[in-house]
């Protein structure tokens, strides 16, 4: 061969190993039930724009953190409240310097039926007597973060004690969500997103006023030691143009940059 000939084989092998893309990996992510129906739509768009495989688990925060300390193969955690990623952080299961505060939400009121009336949620008032025998959905109040917040609501206002008996917990928000949008609880306290998810089944009669419990903040972060491209490119793309407007159709509110 001779020497021009030697160069453009040269040339060839070297375009071909730059233009080559970079191999697709499997994305595993856990994620708090109340993303489920903003993150379809990432999933969607972030497999279409990168190439890589994104697998989701959607569960209360509390149990997927259960999962991660028992050495479940997540590669990112987005979580509904910072303290269970303060848990993981503190066991040193989170990949240095990837944690970030992703987004916000609003608690509110659900009731059965999509034109069911406002009603002003205060103190004295007879939320036992607006469930007239039924039950009020929450996700668990010593545990997922929906219901956590839920009670602390309630409380501020003073009408926990009276409801507190009156409460059907459940695993996870989604299923708090569920239980209104299929009649078989009046009222439920879920986030505004959940509220969109479900706006032909369900109303929403009050809106939680924000002081009345801790902010609502959902961040996400990497695992120790899952800090491959793939997990890398979705970190970046939660932040991108089109993460935030599948997010905030869905009610959620963007705080990552």
């Amino acid at each position: 061969m001779n020497g021009c000939g030697s160069i453009l084989s040269v040339a060839a092998v070297l375009f071909a190993a730059f233009a080559a893309p970079v191999a697709a990996e499997r994305v595993t992510v856990f994620a708090a039930a109340s993303l489920t129906t903003a993150l379809a739509e990432v999933e969607a768009g972030f497999e279409a724009e990168t190439g890589h495989d994104l697998v989701v688990s959607l569960a209360g925060s509390s149990a997927l953190a259960r999962q991660i300390q028992q050495g479940a193969p997540a590669d990112v955690f987005i979580s509904a409240s910072p303290d269970w990623m303060d848990v993981l952080e503190a066991e040193g299961l989170l990949s240095p310097g990837t944690r970030a505060d992703l987004l916000g939400n609003r608690l509110v009121l659900v009731a059965y039926g999509p034109e069911a009336p406002e009603v002003v949620v205060a103190p004295g008032f007879d939320l036992v007597g607006l469930l007239d025998g039924g039950r009020l959905a929450m996700a668990l109040v010593e545990a997922v973060p929906a219901g956590i917040y839920g009670r602390a609501a309630l409380e501020h206002l003073g009408l926990w004690d009276d409801v507190a008996p009156h409460v059907a917990e459940t695993d996870n928000v989604r299923t708090a969500l569920a239980l209104v949008a299929q009649g078989e609880a009046p009222l439920g306290i879920v986030y505004a997103s959940d509220a969109i998810a479900a706006e032909a089944e369900v109303s929403v009669v009050f809106t939680f006023p924000e002081d009345s419990h801790p902010p609502i903040v959902y961040p996400a972060a990497a695992l120790a030691g899952r800090d491959g491209e793939g997990v890398a490119a979705f970190l970046t793309y939660l932040r991108s143009d089109a993460a935030r407007a599948a997010f905030e159709r869905q009610g959620f509110t963007m705080l990552a940059r």
